[in-house]
């Protein structure tokens, strides 16, 4: 039975090692982290290898009765190693609720449990008013030995207390995080002021170290999400602050003389060029998806102006009977104006550009076509650039897809598809 035992707490001590080391690569390698939970991360699961360590030597050295000073200080190492987890938990619970661990009373009161906690460890290998072996190496009580885990069941209560009165503050999945890492330890100390279950510590640290390594790869990924999502969008918005020079100045002067020429038509660019000028500026303040129907409108604005500017050299036909679907913003506009860009040749036959949209099983997608010259998608210059953030948008804020192909009879075909 005992031989069993030592076989399952391999097993559990392996878990935990392996855990805390895939923990610890994690958190060195991944971007985006911020700093203090980098470090942290690197520091708690550094403590966590070193407690499995610990834990699998004690176990090596379980059946040698000659190595009774080694076992000793094993198995201090291994309490205290434990026990450093607490304090080092409660501080990043703190971080994550946006407060100060070092100013935190909160905190202090968890240091001073540890603290007394510690004392009483560094005490126990020369009294047995703690706890001590036998030479057959049986594990005995002392008298004191309740209050020395009254101070770590204490740390587990206040941080469970803390982690429900707060969850507000939190995160879901930081909350059942959190939630998942203290409550086994709880019940399994409080359990074990009554009888020895000292096997069942095995179990408690390793859900605690999987919930741990659940929250740094899960959670710090969402942010590194967040974060990415949020850089393509200050990029799209830098596009539009960064619009073309030439392309206001040569609709400014067409207004100027379709006053003269024809005031009506003036009226209809004035019009179409401040709706477009109204959707760019609309599209840097959202952060959230957009209605496909609003893209549409700001496209066809856009592509009116140009209309009037290149006259019998630009023409447009559209096919939209499906509209019902949300877009990252600037999405349609300036894929569309990639295909004028690109595809503009005053030498050449007039360009035409086909935009359509349908219904595909459970996606949606809309289609640009243009004629005109092929499209090279290595050549690098600045409108590969902006595809390049449109389908970075949409694979990060909706899961969409961006497909390019060259179109039968020269030009580009550009689909996107919405799940």
């Amino acid at each position: 039975m005992i031989e069993y035992a030592v076989q399952i707490q391999f097993i559990l001590a392996g878990a935990v090692l392996m855990s805390a080391v895939l923990g610890l690569g994690i958190a060195v390698i991944m971007p985006g982290i911020d700093r203090w939970s980098k470090n942290f991360f690197i520091a708690f699961f550094t403590v966590f290898i070193l407690y499995s360590g610990s834990v699998i030597v004690d176990l090596f050295t379980y059946t040698r009765h000659d190595m009774r000073t080694v076992q000793v200080l094993i198995s201090y190492i291994e309490s205290l190693f434990a026990s450093l987890l607490m304090p080092m938990i409660t501080a990043y619970l703190l971080h994550c609720c946006e407060e100060s661990w070092i100013r935190s009373r909160f905190f202090h009161i968890v240091v001073i449990l540890w603290s007394v906690f510690f004392v009483m460890l560094s005490i126990s290998p020369f009294s047995t008013f703690f706890f001590y072996t036998t030479p057959d190496n049986i594990f005995q009580r002392g008298p004191l030995y309740s209050p020395l885990i009254a101070a770590i069941f204490a740390i587990l209560v206040l941080d469970l207390a803390y982690v429900i009165r707060f969850r507000n503050r939190l995160s879901q999945r930081c909350f059942y995080a959190f939630l998942i890492g203290f409550l086994p330890l709880t019940v399994i100390l409080f359990i074990h002021f009554f009888v020895s279950v000292f096997f069942l510590f095995g179990i408690g640290i390793a859900i605690c170290s999987l919930s741990m390594f659940n929250l740094i790869l899960l959670d710090q990924l969402e942010q590194y999400t967040r974060q990415q999502r949020k850089i393509a969008h200050q990029r799209a918005n830098i596009m539009v602050l960064q619009m073309r020079p030439h392309f206001i100045s040569n609709t400014m002067m067409s207004i100027y003389y379709l006053c003269k020429q024809n005031p009506d038509l003036a009226q209809q660019v004035t019009l179409d060029f401040t709706t477009y000028l109204r959707k760019n500026f609309t599209a840097i303040a959202s952060e959230d998806l957009i209605s496909f129907s609003d893209e549409l409108e700001h496209t066809r604005a856009y592509l009116a102006v140009e209309q009037a500017q290149f006259e019998d050299s630009l023409f447009v036909e559209y096919d939209t009977p499906h509209t019902d679907f949300l877009v990252p913003p600037l999405t349609l506009q300036p894929i569309v104006e990639n295909a004028v860009k690109h595809g503009m040749d005053p030498d050449s036959e007039p360009l035409h550009i086909f935009i359509s949209t349908r219904k595909n099983g459970s996606a949606s997608e809309f289609i640009v076509e243009n004629t005109g010259a092929d499209f090279e998608p290595a050549d690098g210059n600045e409108p590969h650039t902006a595809l390049q953030n449109i389908e970075q948008r949409l694979e990060m804020m909706c899961d969409g897809k961006m497909l390019i192909t060259r179109r039968k009879g020269g030009g580009t075909v550009v689909k996107v598809t919405i799940p």
